[in-house]
């Protein structure tokens, strides 16, 4: 059943601190109306208002800056170990006039942009000072929002631009100068007003937004429920619930820690209930919530980015993710069956389960706008931008219009169910502006990593790369995933894939070449993608794992750990589709090949599963374990089998048939063990 109108639900912020403020009055007012005013202005530009754009990025920064320092405080919560104190339900005079700069400093390019055209190569010492000190304001409204990694990474490359002439020869750079690196930061579309910026004013802000303004009117509760109606009598029903309720609302929030505050709340508890341990119950929750940002058509900002960078419709991002996301979405139901199958677990009474068909018929509406923004994207085609600014227009009308058909059907008088779909729709429009803040931070500093690679560092870095890697494509890969798990610790998902598909994409391709194996950049981006992804639930700071293990009460790295061997699953994916493009459908046009391929990975996965967490249907043998990853090996990598079995590439598929055969034997000896 829906959430009636006007009743509280979960407040799930955009990002990965609960730092913000609790105004009421005046102040709750302000940044309400600055919230609407910033969700106005995006819906106008995706459809009548034209600006440049350059001018439409320079006034979402402003916006983003503006609310960034109203929002947040200087010290508080997490970060201090303490309470707000004086600053939790008001203002600080100091944070208006940060807010103010940071707004005018961010829109200077826009305000002076004649001006600035004219003096491009060399800025006036006007220009130097109003961008470093956009620069710091950046920098500072980053970390109260997403914390003080990615200030801190932003701050060494901007050391590294000017020390570089300074280091070892094997890093040695030969710097930059004040103006030219303010020229390039914060004057130009190649860093701060750069592609990630771009992405997240014109795509990312409005889907977004749909996403807020779903869960406002209900649709988180009601994906939860019919997920519940369906899988919860199963054997672990509420965990497969839970990973079915996170795809779903994963496809709109692109967030793991807002995916975790919505559904987790339901989801734990009914696990714990049923038996699974409090650990695991927030691990599974954490594996699910986290893979949400696989699911289309969100995937998280960072698949918007993906098609910017590799010159891709959006659609193409989803095409090459489809396989890689839906396996492993496959691999955690079977891992949540064997967790149920170790545990004995059954699922819950039909009878104290939500009906189905009232559940459905009660959310039916949610599916609507949903349904019409798939269809603009698969049949019609449209772009992300146009297909999710139309959904919004369908969102507003449902949330405008399930109360008083509510009141009707019930013979209430509808028009104060009308005035309580507005205030819900109000304050939809505050709530997706707030939940942009960390997209737009994010973005706008990883933003200033991008200038600097692009002063020169990137040559440098290829070497560097190659040299540390000695030319081997596996070790590259592995420093990689790793350099991206540890860098995306402290950082939203999109942050870690631009920083790191910026240092490490092209030398992937790059490396890859110069030795014979071809990698399609497409392959490199996810790459980075998903191992960015992973770092959500990567102890020892996986903040994912604390958002769960807080609901579940759990201890936070022991979770982040569990959940983390849950996930492995996930990252063996893109190894595999490094050296095996078919998993991401590249060159491959038809759909009964495509078919064969998704359930293939799906069967190399479970044997993966069944491998790391030491059962099929019985627990494992020693001796069976490397007969599963034997499986896992040829159904990723079907032409390694065709070669060893003296078969070409094209005829690749037929290896599939003693990989089968070889798990059929492994799932025969434990099914007459367990008799």
């Amino acid at each position: 059943m829906a959430r009636e109108p006007g009743e509280a639900i979960p407040e799930t912020h955009s990002q990965e601190t609960d730092l913000i403020r609790r105004l009421s009055g005046f102040e709750g007012g302000l940044v309400v109306l600055v919230g609407c005013l910033w969700s106005v202005f995006q819906l106008s530009v995706a459809s009548w208002l034209i600006l440049d754009s350059l001018f439409v990025r320079a006034i979402h920064l402003g916006f983003a800056v503006l609310l960034v320092y109203l929002h947040y405080p200087f010290l508080g919560g997490k970060a201090s170990g303490r309470g707000f104190g004086p600053s939790e339900h008001r203002i600080q005079a100091a944070d208006y006039i940060l807010g103010a700069a940071g707004a005018l400093c961010a829109l200077y390019i826009l305000i002076d942009y004649t001006g600035i055209t004219q003096r491009y190569g060399a800025p006036a010492t006007r220009d130097v000072v109003i961008g470093l000190g956009l620069v710091i304001l950046l920098l500072e409204a980053s970390r109260r929002v997403i914390g003080p990694a990615l200030p801190m990474i932003a701050l060494i490359f901007c050391l590294y631009a000017f020390l570089g002439p300074y280091m070892p020869d094997v890093i040695a750079f030969k710097g930059v100068s004040l103006r030219r690196f303010m020229g390039q930061i914060t004057m130009s579309s190649e860093g701060i007003y750069g592609i990630p910026l771009d992405v997240s004013a014109t795509i990312v802000f409005l889907f977004v937004l749909f996403g807020a303004m779903l869960e406002r009117a209900g649709a988180g509760r009601f994906f939860i429920r019919l997920a519940l109606s369906i899988l919860g009598p199963f054997k672990g029903g509420p965990a497969k619930a839970a990973i079915m309720g996170s795809g779903l609302t994963g496809m709109v929030s692109g967030s793991s820690i807002a995916n975790i505050v919505t559904t987790g709340t339901f989801t734990i508890p009914l696990m714990k209930r049923v038996g699974y341990p409090a650990k695991k119950a927030a691990a599974i929750e954490v594996a699910a919530s986290t893979d949400g940002q696989l699911a289309p058509p969100i995937m998280g900002a960072a698949a918007f980015i993906i098609a910017e960078y590799v010159n891709v419709p959006y659609l193409e991002v989803v095409k090459a993710a489809a396989i890689p996301a839906f396996a492993s979405y496959a691999a955690l139901f079977y891992i949540s069956h064997i967790e149920a199958s170790k545990l004995g677990l059954r699922g819950i009474p039909r009878e104290e389960l939500p009906p189905f068909f009232k559940t459905l018929l009660g959310g039916l509406h949610f599916l609507i706008p949903l349904g019409f923004l798939l269809y603009q994207l698969i049949v019609l085609r449209h772009s992300p931008k146009a297909a999710a600014f139309n959904a919004i227009w369908v969102m507003a009308a449902i949330m405008l219009l399930q109360g008083p058909v509510r009141a009707v059907l019930r013979k209430e008088p509808p028009i104060p169910a009308l005035w309580t779909g507005l205030v819900d729709l109000v304050s939809a429009l505050a709530a997706g502006a707030r939940n942009m803040l960390g997209v737009a931070m994010a973005t706008s500093v990883a933003g200033i990593i991008v200038g600097i690679v692009a002063l020169g560092l990137g040559g440098l870095i290829n070497q560097v790369v190659e040299a540390v890697s000695m030319g081997n494509i596996y070790l590259m890969l592995l420093i990689t995933a790793l350099a991206s798990m540890i860098v995306g610790m402290g950082l939203p998902t999109t942050a870690t894939y631009i920083v790191m598909a910026s240092l490490t994409a092209p030398a992937i391709v790059a490396v890859g070449g110069a030795y014979g194996f071809e990698v399609p950049l497409m392959a490199a981006h996810l790459f980075c993608f998903f191992f960015g992804i992973l770092a959500d639930d990567t102890p020892p700071v996986g903040l994912a794992a604390y958002a769960a293990a807080a609901i579940a009460r759990s201890a936070p790295v022991p979770t982040g750990i569990q959940g983390f061997m849950y996930d492995i699953r996930t990252a063996i994916l893109p190894f595999m589709f490094i050296f095996n493009h078919d998993l991401i459908l590249h060159g491959i046009g038809s759909w009964s090949q495509g078919f064969l391929v998704f359930a293939m990975a799906c069967v190399g996965n479970f044997a993966f599963a069944s491998a790391t967490q030491g059962w099929v249907i019985t627990r494992n043998r020693p001796y069976e374990i490397p007969l599963l990853l034997c499986v896992t090996l040829v159904m990723m990598r079907p032409e390694l089998a065709a070669g060893w079995l003296g078969l070409g590439p094209e005829d690749r598929y037929w290896a599939y048939l003693p990989g089968l055969v070889l798990f059929g034997i492994v799932y025969l000896m434990q099914k007459k063990r367990r008799a």
